[in-house]
């Protein structure tokens, strides 16, 4: 498979190849369908949490005795019969996280990067490199590669491009060791920079 590294501009500068076996794969759609679903379960807290009648304070004494009163019988002012009671089959705090095999995850990302490259939506710039943390240079980056939503991948430690997007409701930066399948499909085009790119391929092939 050939990519095209351009420059800043858009403007073509040299065509590099890519691995065999990682952008020109088939379409995975179950697996791209699995990542999406384990992405967002695995971004639930899970923390929803009701108190049984076990966990409600107080309720220690009998409130009357059983027989005599003419009132029913009870054992205590926390069943969840009574006012401020306990809780029947309310939610306790669980884990949402779902998992799934290396080998399927890496084949669905590979999957969603193949279609994107496909769909002539993903590009791969020389540098990513910006000289301060504005964003208006990023502004002006999408302006150039005219790119109404990106995703830039790039290297955690190029802080600037991060700081020059992260205000632009339809951009985001992250770093390659965490893109996910999710990131790649909620984005209109992926921009890579080449050492990125190359870093990524390495690491899927």
């Amino acid at each position: 498979m050939k990519v095209q590294i351009l420059d800043s501009k858009g403007t073509k500068i040299k065509e590099i190849s890519a691995p065999p076996g990682v952008l020109d794969i088939p379409l995975k759609e179950h697996l791209i369908y699995e990542a999406v679903v384990r992405h967002r379960a695995n971004q639930r807290r899970g923390t929803a949490s009701t108190k049984t009648r076990a966990l409600v304070r107080g309720g220690g004494r009998k409130p009357w005795r059983q027989k005599g009163t003419g009132r029913a019988r009870t054992g205590s002012i926390r069943s969840p019969l009574w006012r401020s009671g306990g809780t029947t089959f309310g939610p306790p705090p669980r884990d949402y996280s779902l998992r799934m095999p290396k080998k399927a995850k890496r084949t669905a990302l590979k999957s969603a990067l193949a279609a994107k490259l496909a769909d002539k939506q993903l590009m791969v710039l020389d540098s990513l490199e910006m000289a301060e943390p504005k964003t208006k240079k990023g502004a002006e980056l999408m302006s150039n590669l005219k790119l109404s939503s990106a995703l830039f991948i790039d290297q955690h430690s190029n802080s600037n491009l991060i700081l020059s997007v992260r205000n632009i409701p339809q951009a985001k930066a992250v770093d390659f060791n965490q893109l996910t399948v999710y990131d790649v499909l909620d984005h209109e085009h992926l921009v890579f920079s080449q050492r990125a790119f190359d870093s990524l391929m390495e690491k899927l092939k």
